[in-house]
Protein backbone atom coordinates (compact mmCIF):
# COMPACT_ATOMS: atom_id res chain seq x y z
CA UNK A 1 0.00 0.00 0.00
CA UNK A 2 1.68 3.27 -0.84
CA UNK A 3 1.94 5.56 2.43
CA UNK A 4 2.08 9.12 1.65
CA UNK A 5 3.25 11.37 4.32
CA UNK A 6 2.06 15.16 4.51
CA UNK A 7 3.62 17.83 6.25
CA UNK A 8 2.71 21.72 7.33
CA UNK A 9 4.61 23.96 4.69
CA UNK A 10 7.70 25.33 6.64
CA UNK A 11 8.39 28.91 5.79
CA UNK A 12 10.94 31.72 6.36
CA UNK A 13 8.67 34.34 5.86
CA UNK A 14 4.77 34.32 4.96
CA UNK A 15 4.36 34.71 1.04
CA UNK A 16 4.29 37.79 -0.21
CA UNK A 17 2.56 39.11 -3.73
CA UNK A 18 4.89 39.72 -6.20
CA UNK A 19 2.43 40.73 -8.53
CA UNK A 20 -1.25 42.10 -8.24
CA UNK A 21 -3.83 42.38 -11.09
CA UNK A 22 -5.03 45.31 -11.17
CA UNK A 23 -2.35 47.80 -10.47
CA UNK A 24 0.82 48.63 -12.86
CA UNK A 25 -1.32 49.13 -15.66
CA UNK A 26 -2.20 45.75 -15.85
CA UNK A 27 -5.77 44.32 -15.41
CA UNK A 28 -4.77 40.67 -14.79
CA UNK A 29 -1.23 38.63 -14.07
CA UNK A 30 -0.69 35.13 -14.90
CA UNK A 31 1.45 32.11 -16.04
CA UNK A 32 4.77 32.30 -13.46
CA UNK A 33 7.74 31.31 -14.34
CA UNK A 34 10.50 31.81 -12.11
CA UNK A 35 14.78 31.13 -12.11
CA UNK A 36 17.41 31.46 -10.00
CA UNK A 37 20.22 33.80 -12.20
CA UNK A 38 23.77 33.00 -11.85
CA UNK A 39 24.54 35.66 -9.57
CA UNK A 40 21.75 34.82 -7.15
CA UNK A 41 19.14 37.17 -7.75
CA UNK A 42 15.14 35.80 -8.46
CA UNK A 43 13.67 36.50 -11.57
CA UNK A 44 10.43 36.40 -11.65
CA UNK A 45 8.45 36.51 -14.70
CA UNK A 46 4.48 36.16 -16.00
CA UNK A 47 1.88 37.11 -18.94
CA UNK A 48 1.15 41.56 -18.21
CA UNK A 49 -2.71 40.79 -19.60
CA UNK A 50 -3.76 44.54 -20.15
CA UNK A 51 -6.88 44.75 -20.54
CA UNK A 52 -8.53 41.78 -19.06
CA UNK A 53 -7.68 37.86 -17.78
CA UNK A 54 -8.14 36.50 -21.00
CA UNK A 55 -5.93 34.48 -22.54
CA UNK A 56 -5.70 36.34 -25.63
CA UNK A 57 -5.41 40.00 -26.27
CA UNK A 58 -2.71 42.84 -25.53
CA UNK A 59 -0.30 40.60 -22.79
CA UNK A 60 2.95 41.57 -22.59
CA UNK A 61 5.99 38.96 -20.52
CA UNK A 62 6.82 41.06 -17.35
CA UNK A 63 9.40 40.53 -15.46
CA UNK A 64 10.53 41.66 -11.11
CA UNK A 65 13.50 41.01 -9.51
CA UNK A 66 14.57 39.87 -5.96
CA UNK A 67 18.27 40.52 -4.69
CA UNK A 68 17.25 39.60 -1.05
CA UNK A 69 16.03 35.41 -1.56
CA UNK A 70 12.22 36.42 -2.26
CA UNK A 71 11.33 39.14 0.57
CA UNK A 72 11.26 42.05 -1.30
CA UNK A 73 10.87 42.03 -5.25
CA UNK A 74 11.46 45.23 -7.25
CA UNK A 75 9.62 47.35 -10.07
CA UNK A 76 7.85 45.70 -13.41
CA UNK A 77 9.82 45.48 -16.18
CA UNK A 78 8.55 44.44 -19.51
CA UNK A 79 10.59 41.87 -21.25
CA UNK A 80 8.80 41.39 -24.52
CA UNK A 81 5.81 42.87 -26.02
CA UNK A 82 3.81 41.65 -29.44
CA UNK A 83 2.44 45.38 -29.66
CA UNK A 84 -1.27 44.93 -28.78
CA UNK A 85 -1.49 41.52 -29.75
CA UNK A 86 -0.09 38.22 -27.25
CA UNK A 87 3.33 37.06 -26.05
CA UNK A 88 2.96 34.63 -23.54
CA UNK A 89 4.29 31.48 -22.29
CA UNK A 90 7.71 32.37 -20.35
CA UNK A 91 10.06 29.36 -20.41
CA UNK A 92 13.92 30.91 -18.96
CA UNK A 93 16.46 28.91 -18.49
CA UNK A 94 20.01 30.01 -18.06
CA UNK A 95 23.07 28.71 -20.20
CA UNK A 96 25.84 28.25 -17.46
CA UNK A 97 27.95 26.02 -20.37
CA UNK A 98 28.81 28.56 -22.97
CA UNK A 99 32.50 29.02 -22.52
CA UNK A 100 31.68 32.96 -24.81
CA UNK A 101 29.71 33.69 -22.01
CA UNK A 102 31.30 33.29 -17.94
CA UNK A 103 28.62 34.55 -16.02
CA UNK A 104 26.04 32.72 -18.03
CA UNK A 105 23.30 33.84 -20.09
CA UNK A 106 19.37 33.51 -19.85
CA UNK A 107 17.16 32.42 -22.37
CA UNK A 108 13.13 33.65 -22.27
CA UNK A 109 11.89 31.40 -24.73
CA UNK A 110 7.80 32.59 -25.79
CA UNK A 111 5.37 31.71 -28.00
CA UNK A 112 2.91 34.99 -29.76
CA UNK A 113 -0.23 34.28 -31.49
CA UNK A 114 -2.55 36.27 -33.62
CA UNK A 115 -6.01 34.01 -32.81
CA UNK A 116 -7.63 32.29 -30.14
CA UNK A 117 -7.03 29.23 -29.20
CA UNK A 118 -10.00 27.26 -30.45
CA UNK A 119 -9.74 29.38 -33.43
CA UNK A 120 -5.87 28.11 -33.59
CA UNK A 121 -7.23 24.75 -33.65
CA UNK A 122 -9.50 25.21 -36.23
CA UNK A 123 -6.82 25.97 -38.31
CA UNK A 124 -6.78 29.87 -38.86
CA UNK A 125 -4.59 31.83 -37.24
CA UNK A 126 -0.73 30.55 -35.60
CA UNK A 127 1.31 30.53 -33.12
CA UNK A 128 4.96 31.26 -33.15
CA UNK A 129 7.93 30.68 -31.20
CA UNK A 130 10.97 32.76 -30.30
CA UNK A 131 13.30 33.42 -27.56
CA UNK A 132 15.55 36.35 -26.15
CA UNK A 133 18.65 36.12 -23.74
CA UNK A 134 20.22 38.05 -21.83
CA UNK A 135 24.16 38.06 -20.32
CA UNK A 136 23.44 40.50 -17.24
CA UNK A 137 21.40 38.42 -15.73
CA UNK A 138 18.08 39.29 -16.70
CA UNK A 139 18.80 43.59 -16.34
CA UNK A 140 18.98 44.17 -20.08
CA UNK A 141 17.41 41.72 -23.28
CA UNK A 142 18.59 40.84 -26.71
CA UNK A 143 16.60 41.14 -30.21
CA UNK A 144 13.80 38.19 -30.53
CA UNK A 145 15.01 35.64 -32.47
CA UNK A 146 12.60 33.56 -34.43
CA UNK A 147 12.73 29.85 -34.03
CA UNK A 148 9.41 28.66 -34.68
CA UNK A 149 10.39 26.66 -38.02
CA UNK A 150 12.45 24.61 -36.72
CA UNK A 151 10.50 23.67 -33.21
CA UNK A 152 6.89 23.44 -35.41
CA UNK A 153 5.29 21.28 -37.86
CA UNK A 154 2.39 22.32 -40.69
CA UNK A 155 1.18 19.51 -42.38
CA UNK A 156 4.52 17.81 -42.84
CA UNK A 157 4.75 14.19 -42.85
CA UNK A 158 4.30 11.80 -39.86
CA UNK A 159 7.54 11.07 -37.99
CA UNK A 160 5.87 8.64 -35.22
CA UNK A 161 5.69 5.31 -36.96
CA UNK A 162 1.85 4.64 -35.27
CA UNK A 163 0.52 7.45 -37.05
CA UNK A 164 -0.35 7.64 -40.60
CA UNK A 165 -2.01 10.99 -41.34
CA UNK A 166 0.49 13.82 -41.60
CA UNK A 167 1.77 16.64 -38.51
CA UNK A 168 -0.79 19.15 -39.20
CA UNK A 169 0.19 21.06 -36.16
CA UNK A 170 -1.74 24.16 -35.11
CA UNK A 171 -2.01 25.54 -31.38
CA UNK A 172 1.35 25.48 -30.01
CA UNK A 173 2.74 26.62 -26.80
CA UNK A 174 5.89 26.06 -24.02
CA UNK A 175 5.96 24.50 -21.15
CA UNK A 176 4.79 27.03 -19.16
CA UNK A 177 7.26 27.38 -16.57
CA UNK A 178 11.36 26.90 -16.53
CA UNK A 179 12.82 25.31 -18.97
CA UNK A 180 15.91 23.43 -17.94
CA UNK A 181 19.53 22.16 -19.13
CA UNK A 182 21.07 19.14 -18.15
CA UNK A 183 24.05 18.95 -16.02
CA UNK A 184 25.93 15.89 -16.26
CA UNK A 185 26.20 13.09 -18.52
CA UNK A 186 26.14 13.10 -22.17
CA UNK A 187 24.03 15.49 -23.17
CA UNK A 188 25.45 18.22 -20.72
CA UNK A 189 24.49 21.87 -21.72
CA UNK A 190 21.78 20.59 -23.68
CA UNK A 191 18.65 22.97 -23.08
CA UNK A 192 15.56 21.71 -23.39
CA UNK A 193 12.21 23.09 -23.24
CA UNK A 194 9.00 21.08 -22.91
CA UNK A 195 6.00 21.54 -25.01
CA UNK A 196 2.63 20.83 -26.23
CA UNK A 197 0.56 21.56 -29.86
CA UNK A 198 -2.65 20.90 -31.16
CA UNK A 199 -2.75 18.13 -33.65
CA UNK A 200 -5.34 18.23 -36.56
CA UNK A 201 -9.06 19.60 -36.27
CA UNK A 202 -10.36 20.13 -32.55
CA UNK A 203 -11.40 16.95 -30.95
CA UNK A 204 -13.34 16.46 -27.58
CA UNK A 205 -11.76 16.94 -24.10
CA UNK A 206 -8.54 18.74 -26.23
CA UNK A 207 -7.63 14.85 -27.22
CA UNK A 208 -5.90 16.85 -30.21
CA UNK A 209 -3.81 18.36 -27.76
CA UNK A 210 -0.16 15.72 -27.82
CA UNK A 211 3.15 17.20 -25.74
CA UNK A 212 6.73 17.20 -26.61
CA UNK A 213 9.73 19.16 -26.17
CA UNK A 214 12.55 20.80 -28.27
CA UNK A 215 16.13 20.98 -27.38
CA UNK A 216 19.38 22.72 -28.41
CA UNK A 217 22.74 21.38 -28.30
CA UNK A 218 24.45 24.01 -29.45
CA UNK A 219 24.10 27.17 -27.21
CA UNK A 220 20.97 28.27 -28.94
CA UNK A 221 22.47 28.11 -32.70
CA UNK A 222 20.12 25.49 -33.63
CA UNK A 223 16.97 23.53 -32.28
CA UNK A 224 15.73 20.15 -32.73
CA UNK A 225 12.11 18.41 -32.15
CA UNK A 226 11.58 15.59 -29.97
CA UNK A 227 9.06 12.83 -30.62
CA UNK A 228 5.47 13.29 -29.66
CA UNK A 229 3.95 12.22 -26.74
CA UNK A 230 1.62 9.57 -28.13
CA UNK A 231 -1.09 10.14 -25.63
CA UNK A 232 -4.17 12.33 -27.09
CA UNK A 233 -4.82 15.17 -24.45
CA UNK A 234 -1.34 15.11 -23.03
CA UNK A 235 -0.99 19.15 -22.63
CA UNK A 236 1.22 21.70 -20.64
CA UNK A 237 4.28 20.11 -19.52
CA UNK A 238 7.10 20.38 -17.21
CA UNK A 239 10.30 18.43 -17.99
CA UNK A 240 13.57 17.54 -15.35
CA UNK A 241 16.94 16.08 -16.03
CA UNK A 242 17.25 12.24 -14.29
CA UNK A 243 20.50 10.22 -14.02
CA UNK A 244 21.81 8.29 -16.97
CA UNK A 245 21.01 10.37 -19.41
CA UNK A 246 17.79 10.27 -19.35
CA UNK A 247 14.71 13.05 -18.63
CA UNK A 248 11.06 12.81 -17.30
CA UNK A 249 8.33 14.84 -18.30
CA UNK A 250 5.37 15.39 -16.50
CA UNK A 251 2.04 16.55 -18.40
CA UNK A 252 -1.38 18.06 -18.20
CA UNK A 253 -4.24 15.51 -18.49
CA UNK A 254 -6.88 16.99 -21.01
CA UNK A 255 -8.63 13.54 -20.59
CA UNK A 256 -8.44 12.31 -16.79
CA UNK A 257 -7.55 13.70 -12.92
CA UNK A 258 -3.92 12.49 -13.14
CA UNK A 259 -0.80 13.28 -14.43
CA UNK A 260 1.13 11.35 -17.62
CA UNK A 261 4.36 10.60 -17.53
CA UNK A 262 6.87 9.84 -20.09
CA UNK A 263 9.97 8.82 -19.88
CA UNK A 264 13.18 9.05 -22.11
CA UNK A 265 16.42 6.97 -22.18
CA UNK A 266 17.86 9.39 -24.57
CA UNK A 267 17.65 13.18 -23.28
CA UNK A 268 14.21 13.49 -24.15
CA UNK A 269 14.65 12.79 -27.96
CA UNK A 270 12.42 10.30 -27.78
CA UNK A 271 9.96 8.39 -25.23
CA UNK A 272 10.46 5.02 -23.97
CA UNK A 273 7.46 4.98 -22.42
CA UNK A 274 4.11 6.77 -21.16
CA UNK A 275 1.22 6.32 -18.60
CA UNK A 276 -0.80 8.34 -16.32
CA UNK A 277 0.78 8.28 -12.44
CA UNK A 278 -2.07 7.49 -10.06
CA UNK A 279 0.17 9.37 -7.18
CA UNK A 280 -0.39 12.82 -8.46
CA UNK A 281 -3.77 13.93 -8.88
CA UNK A 282 -4.71 17.16 -10.64
CA UNK A 283 -7.72 19.26 -11.53
CA UNK A 284 -6.77 19.62 -15.45
CA UNK A 285 -3.89 22.23 -14.99
CA UNK A 286 -0.10 23.41 -15.36
CA UNK A 287 2.21 21.89 -12.88
CA UNK A 288 5.77 22.56 -12.24
CA UNK A 289 9.02 19.48 -12.07
CA UNK A 290 12.43 20.50 -10.73
CA UNK A 291 15.60 18.31 -10.42
CA UNK A 292 16.88 19.27 -6.96
CA UNK A 293 19.70 16.97 -6.29
CA UNK A 294 21.04 13.45 -6.40
CA UNK A 295 20.55 11.17 -3.24
CA UNK A 296 21.93 7.25 -3.79
CA UNK A 297 22.28 7.72 -7.43
CA UNK A 298 19.58 8.89 -8.10
CA UNK A 299 17.63 12.05 -8.54
CA UNK A 300 15.67 13.99 -6.04
CA UNK A 301 12.64 15.70 -7.93
CA UNK A 302 10.13 18.36 -6.43
CA UNK A 303 7.03 18.50 -8.09
CA UNK A 304 4.12 21.47 -7.73
CA UNK A 305 0.64 21.48 -9.02
CA UNK A 306 -3.45 21.94 -7.15
CA UNK A 307 -3.48 18.54 -5.06
CA UNK A 308 -7.68 17.96 -6.17
CA UNK A 309 -8.99 15.76 -9.08
CA UNK A 310 -11.73 18.59 -9.95
CA UNK A 311 -10.94 22.48 -8.48
CA UNK A 312 -7.50 24.16 -8.60
CA UNK A 313 -7.16 24.12 -4.83
CA UNK A 314 -5.04 21.99 -2.62
CA UNK A 315 -1.24 23.92 -3.91
CA UNK A 316 0.72 21.24 -3.10
CA UNK A 317 4.74 20.49 -3.03
CA UNK A 318 5.61 16.94 -3.55
CA UNK A 319 9.54 15.55 -2.82
CA UNK A 320 10.45 12.25 -4.33
CA UNK A 321 13.48 10.54 -3.89
CA UNK A 322 13.57 8.10 -6.60
CA UNK A 323 12.87 10.00 -9.93
CA UNK A 324 9.46 9.96 -9.60
CA UNK A 325 8.57 6.85 -8.58
CA UNK A 326 6.89 7.62 -5.32
CA UNK A 327 6.64 10.98 -3.16
CA UNK A 328 7.37 10.73 0.46
CA UNK A 329 6.76 14.51 1.27
CA UNK A 330 3.68 16.28 0.43
CA UNK A 331 3.67 19.95 1.78
CA UNK A 332 0.28 21.97 1.45
CA UNK A 333 1.39 25.43 0.50
CA UNK A 334 -2.16 27.20 -0.19
CA UNK A 335 -5.46 25.10 0.60
CA UNK A 336 -7.93 27.35 -1.69
CA UNK A 337 -8.25 29.30 -4.79
CA UNK A 338 -4.84 28.54 -6.07
CA UNK A 339 -3.69 27.95 -10.03
CA UNK A 340 -0.26 27.37 -12.21
CA UNK A 341 2.71 27.62 -10.09
CA UNK A 342 6.27 27.69 -10.72
CA UNK A 343 10.06 26.35 -8.70
CA UNK A 344 13.03 27.23 -7.88
CA UNK A 345 15.67 25.52 -5.91
CA UNK A 346 17.03 28.34 -3.76
CA UNK A 347 19.55 25.89 -1.35
CA UNK A 348 20.05 22.35 -0.21
CA UNK A 349 16.96 22.46 1.90
CA UNK A 350 15.04 25.67 0.54
CA UNK A 351 12.59 25.60 -2.52
CA UNK A 352 11.09 28.84 -3.76
CA UNK A 353 7.43 28.56 -5.24
CA UNK A 354 5.66 31.56 -7.19
CA UNK A 355 2.14 30.83 -7.71
CA UNK A 356 -0.96 31.98 -8.67
CA UNK A 357 -3.72 32.71 -5.89
CA UNK A 358 -7.33 34.10 -4.52
CA UNK A 359 -9.07 33.50 -7.92
CA UNK A 360 -6.07 34.44 -10.23
CA UNK A 361 -6.24 38.10 -8.62
CA UNK A 362 -1.66 37.51 -7.27
CA UNK A 363 0.90 36.08 -7.90
CA UNK A 364 2.85 34.94 -4.37
CA UNK A 365 5.84 34.04 -3.67
CA UNK A 366 6.96 31.82 -0.50
CA UNK A 367 9.89 29.93 0.72
CA UNK A 368 9.90 26.16 1.67
CA UNK A 369 12.13 24.23 3.72
CA UNK A 370 11.63 20.85 2.41
CA UNK A 371 14.11 19.59 4.51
Amino acid sequence: MFLMLFFLVKTDAQSNPVFVSGTEGYKSFRIPAIIKAKNGDLLAFCEGRVNGSGDFGNIKIVLKRSTDGGKTWGSLQIVVSNASLQAGNPAPVEDCTDGRFPQGRIFLFYNTGDGQEMELRKGKGHRDVFYKTSIDNGKTWSDPTDITLQVNRIDQPATNPLWNFKEDWRSYANTPGHALQFNEGKYKGRIYIAANHSSGPPKLQLRDYHAHGFYSDDHGATFHLSETVPFEGSNESTAAELTHNSLIMNSRNQTGTYRIISLSSNGGETWDTTFVDYNLPDPVCEGSLLNIGTKKEKSILAFCNNDDKKKRDSLTLRISFDEGKSWKKNILIEPKNTGYSDIVKLSKKKIGVLYETDGYKEIKFVIVKWK
